[in-house]
């Protein structure tokens, strides 16, 4: 694998920053420095718990926003086609009423992954029940909910990197 391909969650980034992330790589301590800053996966292991997790940031910071229909963990999102997570707006018709329905799901590599990973792409799915687009009000709203957001989408690029580099951090989890 060439560095590009190595570095595939980290395009775009100054070559100062992935020049140090390719050197940890190449001297084997990048699940290291990971695991420093990280230490342990969470437990949030039920789609219940996910559920439960999602609705109490929903209800701290979007309360009068729509329900979520279900939010789940999903084996079918794909990290490398750029998808993290999903939210959906789903409009049905059911009898003589329009029936809206929001869903979130969060792709199943976080099901064993850090608490702050996790929360940083809930708040961004989140955040789409406010602004459909990804603006700069998106981003804002983001940082409002998680205030270190940039920060951890930055480690979580470098966490995915490490993935495909070593494969699992937190081998004692199912």
């Amino acid at each position: 694998m060439n560095s590009l391909q190595q570095l595939k969650y980290l395009a775009g980034y100054p070559e100062q920053v992935t020049s140090q992330v390719q050197r940890l790589i190449v001297e084997k301590r990048l699940e290291e420095a990971i695991l420093k800053r990280f230490p342990r996966a969470h437990e949030i292991t039920t789609e219940r718990a996910l559920y439960d997790f999602t609705v109490e940031l929903k209800n701290r910071f979007l309360r009068k926003s729509p329900p979520l229909s279900k939010v789940t963990f999903d084996s079918k999102i794909n990290v490398l086609h750029g998808a993290l997570g999903l939210h959906t707006f789903v409009s049905r018709v059911q009898g003589g009423k329009l029936k809206a329905k929001n869903e979130i799901r969060i792709g199943s590599v976080f099901k064993v992954a850090p608490l702050e990973f996790l929360r940083m792409i809930v708040v961004h799915e989140l955040a789409h029940l406010k602004e459909k687009e990804h603006n700069k009000a998106f981003y804002q709203f983001c940082e409002h909910m998680e205030p270190n957001y940039h920060q951890l989408e930055f480690d979580l690029r470098v966490y995915l990197t490490c993935l495909d580099a070593f494969g699992p951090l937190y081998k004692n989890h199912a």
